[in-house]
């Protein structure tokens, strides 16, 4: 297909081909609907033969559809420009050196037209051709592990992730960012707080909500907020770091046994749940909100445990759950199972029967609740004591994801379960606390007339 009509078939081709418009052209398009002025753009290889693309002055693309159109006029052309313009990043010796590991996310991109997709820029002089503010900020190294959609990340990736922080720390690196897609950025988070410990510098995870083709996208401010926090922060943990409101106002560090996703789209979609965050950044400030964190040091020493059990599970409890879905997993072989109960952690009664085949058979069982703030108390109810004695374990307020994550951590090294209760009922990186503190647990409901009065005090 001749790039003049690059991806159109079927009733779209034949349309630009009737009025004479190609792809790439400013084209002013009358239709049933009113008129719309733009540039047409490619179309995926998958996308149907019923509408043009055209994207419009604002940036954002419309789709419009062929049935609808009267006429078509082009009016200009744009060069198709695949490629983010690549510069040489300049380097000086008073800035700090921070290295970049790529993953996969969409941190820095350009948009394929052919496939749809959005594809990473990710050498330094891509990244500073997309964004030149971070040559302000320190002197970026990139090396790109993986290529890959975060649902896709999991054990070889965050073992191969630890060990090659480990190998920077030990060549002296001020700082790591790491690219990372935001749907299992916590799972990612949390894995690192177990293999990494006892860091010299900042380990900060940052992707973006938005592609950067996108007016709204976050990637850029996201990228110089992560850069700054690996240069400056004093903070020397993992963290997350992404929006804290929705507007361009700041970053949120999160650390990272205590984050989650939890919006699919906002660009404020990550919270710390149970407490708060450690910090926020700006393009210029670091504003630490509590002292209770690793301090940066000047050393190079960092302890690194790759270890991970892939044979564990986890489990949403609902109701009317059948003890099956229990002995399946038993029978599968899985060593580890992490449950997400109900209330205080709870399930049913017919699954009573099944736990204890479970314990019987040395399964590892931990219980977490799927309230998501709060502790486990198995103490209170008949049912939760009833569930311990049958060998299930209440993980303190372990959010689910982390429980499951440090549950395979802690069998990736031992078998014993004694041990492996120690592991995980020890406290790592703020994964389990003694008790959330009077704003740990903030969610505002709106429409409730004090709600809407705080709110339009900061947010007319």
């Amino acid at each position: 297909m001749s790039d003049m009509f690059k991806g159109y078939k079927g009733k779209a081709l034949e349309i630009l081909k009737k009025f004479k418009v190609r792809v790439w052209s400013e084209a002013k398009i009358e239709t049933t609907r009113g008129e719309f002025e733009g540039i047409i753009l490619p179309r995926s290889e998958n996308d149907d033969a019923k509408h043009l693309v055209l994207k419009l002055d604002t940036g954002y693309n419309i789709g419009i559809a062929i049935d609808s159109i009267i006429e078509m006029k082009e009016y200009g052309y744009k060069e198709a420009k695949y490629k983010i313009p690549e510069k040489e990043f300049p380097t000086s010796p008073e800035k700090p050196n921070i290295k970049l590991f790529g993953t996969g996310g969409t941190i820095a991109s350009r948009l394929d037209y052919r496939t749809g997709a959005v594809i990473p820029a990710f050498s330094p002089g891509e990244l500073y051709g997309a964004v030149p503010e971070l040559a302000d900020i320190c002197n970026l190294s990139t090396e790109k592990l993986f290529a890959v959609f975060s649902e896709n990340m999991g054990p070889e990736q965050y073992t191969t992730l630890a060990k090659a922080i480990g190998k920077e720390i030990e060549k002296g690196i001020d700082g790591i960012v790491i690219g990372h897609g935001t749907d299992t950025m916590h799972h990612t988070a949390a894995a690192l707080s177990y293999m990494v410990q006892n860091s010299p510098v900042p380990i900060v995870m940052v992707g973006s909500q938005r592609s950067s083709d996108r007016p709204s996208s976050d990637a850029a401010l996201n990228l110089i907020h992560s850069t700054t926090a690996a240069s400056q922060a004093d903070i020397a943990e993992v963290l997350v770091c992404m929006f804290g409101p929705t507007s361009d106002e700041y970053a949120l560090l999160h650390r990272g046994t205590r984050v989650r996703k939890m919006h699919s789209s906002y660009r404020s979609a990550f919270r710390t749940i149970g407490d708060i965050p450690l910090a926020m950044v700006k393009r210029d400030k670091i504003t630490p909100l509590r002292e209770d964190y690793n301090h940066r040091r000047k050393d190079k020493k960092v302890d690194i445990y790759p270890y991970f059990e892939e044979r564990v599970t986890m489990v949403y409890y609902y109701p009317n759950m059948n003890p099956d879905i229990i002995d399946a997993v038993v029978e599968k072989g899985y060593k580890g199972i992490i449950i997400a109960g109900t209330g205080l952690g709870h399930v049913n009664k017919p699954l009573y029967p099944a736990l204890e085949r479970a314990r019987r058979a040395g399964v590892a069982v931990y219980m977490t609740v799927q309230t998501l703030w709060g502790f486990v108390h198995m103490n209170v109810y008949e049912t939760g004591r009833d569930m311990m004695s049958k060998g299930v374990i209440p993980a303190e307020n372990m959010l689910p994801e982390v429980a499951y994550i440090k549950l395979g951590w802690a069998l990736g090294q031992t078998g014993d379960l004694d041990k492996v209760k120690e592991i995980m009922l020890t406290p790592i990186g703020g994964d389990i606390t003694e008790g959330e503190p009077y704003n740990g647990y903030l969610v505002y409901q709106g429409g409730i007339p004090e709600v809407e009065d705080f709110i339009k005090k900061f947010h007319k």
